[in-house]
């Protein structure tokens, strides 16, 4: 018989007490493995090095000043580890941070509001996408990124809007058209319509043309 793979490993930086040991017992539920759970990102990148970690989940506002050392941290890891997985936790809707994540436009990141987060099954999942090499993005972030960039895509209909905000949280034509109660024909017309009005190629690849939206996106 093949060997099981090996279980997702986890590294949490949260300094909520209360979320950080919730956010454990939802991993080891999930199945996953918490590798490390700190309140602070110090050392993040030997931390996440030395737990062998495929994801490393954080708060953007940490201490010791609670602005942005989690998402410098983050970024630390982008660049210094881009093997392991990035997801971003916040109370916050923060354009510009989203931005300095994306910017490299290689997936593998993540940014959830975390008062948003209604679906413990729907979080663990968002982890398992990232570690897959997808991007998770929380609509409220795409809307941020859509409203730097009003033209063209102040040209999109209001159904081509919503199935752009759905493109860019990482879901496939069947999820979106489940969430939009459409055919999966119609979405792949939406589709083809967002991709001419914003002159992007378009690809049959859900992770590339993802990519693709968050560059246009991005300006």
């Amino acid at each position: 018989m093949p060997a099981s793979p090996a279980p997702l490993r986890v590294v949490l930086v949260e300094d909520s007490l209360l979320l950080r040991e919730g956010l454990v017992r939802l991993f080891d539920e999930a199945g996953y493995v918490t590798a490390g759970a700190f309140a602070d990102a110090d050392d993040i990148v030997a931390r996440v090095r030395d737990a062998q970690a495929d994801v490393a989940i954080l708060d953007v506002r940490l201490p010791p000043s609670f602005r942005d050392e989690g998402i410098r941290a983050a970024l630390e890891l982008r660049a210094t580890l881009p093997d392991v997985g990035v997801l971003v936790l916040s109370q916050y809707v923060e354009g510009v941070y989203a931005r300095e994540l994306l910017a490299d436009g290689t997936g593998r990141v993540g940014y959830l509001l975390k008062d948003r987060v209604t679906s413990l099954e729907d979080f663990t999942e968002a982890v398992r996408r990232v570690h897959d090499g997808g991007t998770v993005l929380d609509p409220l972030v795409v809307r941020s990124l859509l409203a730097a960039r009003p033209d063209p895509v102040a040209l999109l209909t209001p159904r081509e809007r919503d199935v752009l905000e759905l493109m860019a949280e990482g879901r496939s034509n069947g999820s979106i058209a489940a969430r939009l109660h459409i055919g999966v024909g119609a979405v792949e017309k939406n589709i083809s319509a967002i991709f001419q009005k914003l002159g992007l190629e378009d690809s049959p690849s859900d992770h590339r043309r993802v990519l693709a939206v968050l560059a246009f996106l991005q300006g």
